[in-house]
């Protein structure tokens, strides 16, 4: 090759060259940044959740308890003394009202007893009326026999005064002067036992044997009066009349069992509760209860809840008082006592598919703002698809329905449309 030709030849290969370099330089310079996520990317990545609000809803039908039928008292009819059955005026089985005469006993031998006592009565009453009079005349004697006595010392004592003038005058002799002293003596003596009488027998009650005779007698004719007013044997409350275990001609000694009477007005409702059941009706007033067979409910009064567990049923004794006037309800009968009511059935549920178990723990999702807020709750009673919750969540609230397995407290969520 000649030296023109190679000289062309390398300047050629610098402009290929340098075109090579300016178009790569070009190429490095135009290439762009790659493009930031859309919105649309950014949406995909928050998590997409259904919510349901949170309502009551109810649980089930009210709790119930099986109760008896049992009459408020239960009176025990005893003879309060002793005699041969004269009369049955009621039957067993019979309706009775508190006084009624339920049978009498024979009262012959008490009436006999107590005209016995009128009689002494009488007797002694007459007795103490002559001797009332007597000692009224006693006194008087006694006061007229002082007043003479008084009379005679004062007319002696001016005689005897007189006496002795006439025998310093030398006009009696000495024995005469001491006789009439002697009677002056005397009569004084007797005034002395005469007054000494009067106050003994005012100060003494001559008359308290007959005053205490006429006591005991008056006591005897209120006692048989007492013992005839129990020869009729009453009912001491109203109700049936259960037992009545007599005949006529029977004698009956005082404290016998003679009949029974059972309450039916007001009448009582009785059960045994679990201490659970009796959580449910503590703080109440009233509970509804039906009979057996019936559909007819009606309210009841509590009229005791135990508060301690009985050791012999370990079980809470639980009596509602129900008027019973028209005498429907009986003894024997078998209710059904409802432990709650109506509303107490509606509660606050979540569907048991949105809550989620970690362990021995439950919780559900809420939403709250634009997340997903984690609560731990207490579930209660299951009705299907349902569960009950006793804490944790309020009626209202939204509940995270789908998805919440995949969530985290505070996650933020995006609700789908």
């Amino acid at each position: 090759m000649n030296k023109a030709f190679t000289n062309t030849v390398k300047h050629s290969s610098k402009v290929v060259g340098a075109v090579v370099i300016s178009t790569a330089l070009m190429a490095g310079c135009s290439t762009k940044p790659p493009a930031p996520p859309t919105a649309n990317a950014a949406e995909a990545q928050t998590k997409v959740v259904k919510t349901a609000k949170i309502e009551k809803k109810k649980i089930g039908d009210p709790l119930e308890q099986v109760a008896d039928v049992v009459s408020s008292i239960q009176l025990d009819v005893t003879t309060k003394v002793g005699g041969d059955v004269l009369e049955i005026l009621k039957k067993r089985g019979e309706m009775v009202e508190k006084g009624d005469v339920i049978f009498r006993l024979d009262p012959t031998d008490v009436q006999i007893q107590k005209e016995k006592a009128q009689i002494a009565l009488s007797g002694t009453q007459q007795q103490m009326t002559k001797s009332r009079e007597d000692l009224v005349n006693s006194k008087q004697d006694l006061q007229n026999g002082i007043a003479k006595l008084e009379a005679s010392i004062k007319d002696t004592e001016k005689n005897y005064s007189k006496m002795r003038n006439d025998y310093d005058q030398g006009l009696v002799t000495k024995f005469q002067l001491e006789q009439l002293e002697t009677t002056l003596n005397n009569l004084k003596l007797d005034l002395d036992g005469s007054r000494s009488k009067l106050k003994t027998l005012e100060s003494t009650n001559s008359l308290a044997q007959l005053d205490q005779a006429l006591q005991t007698s008056a006591v005897s004719i209120k006692e048989a009066d007492r013992t005839l007013s129990n020869m009729e044997v009453k009912a001491t409350v109203s109700g049936v009349l259960t037992e009545l275990p007599i005949e006529v001609g029977m004698t009956l000694p005082a404290g016998f069992k003679a009949a029974q009477v059972q309450q039916l007005d007001p009448i009582k409702i009785k059960a045994e509760l679990t201490e659970d059941a009796a959580k449910l009706v503590r703080g109440k007033s009233e509970l509804t209860f039906y009979v057996a067979g019936s559909t007819d409910k009606m309210k009841a009064k509590i009229s005791y809840l135990a508060d301690v567990m009985t050791s012999s049923s370990k079980s809470f004794s639980l009596e509602l008082e129900v008027p019973n006037a028209d005498r429907k309800l009986k003894p024997g009968m078998k209710a059904q006592v409802q432990l709650t009511d109506e509303n107490e059935q509606q509660v606050v549920t979540v569907p048991t598919l949105s809550v989620v178990r970690e362990g021995g723990d439950t919780f559900v999702f809420v939403f709250v703002g634009d997340h997903a807020e984690k609560r731990k709750v207490e579930l209660g009673r299951l009705n299907e698809t349902f569960q009950e919750v006793i804490s944790g969540v309020k009626e209202g609230e939204q509940l995270i329905v789908s998805g919440q397995n995949q969530l985290k407290d505070k996650e933020k969520v995006q609700l789908a449309n």
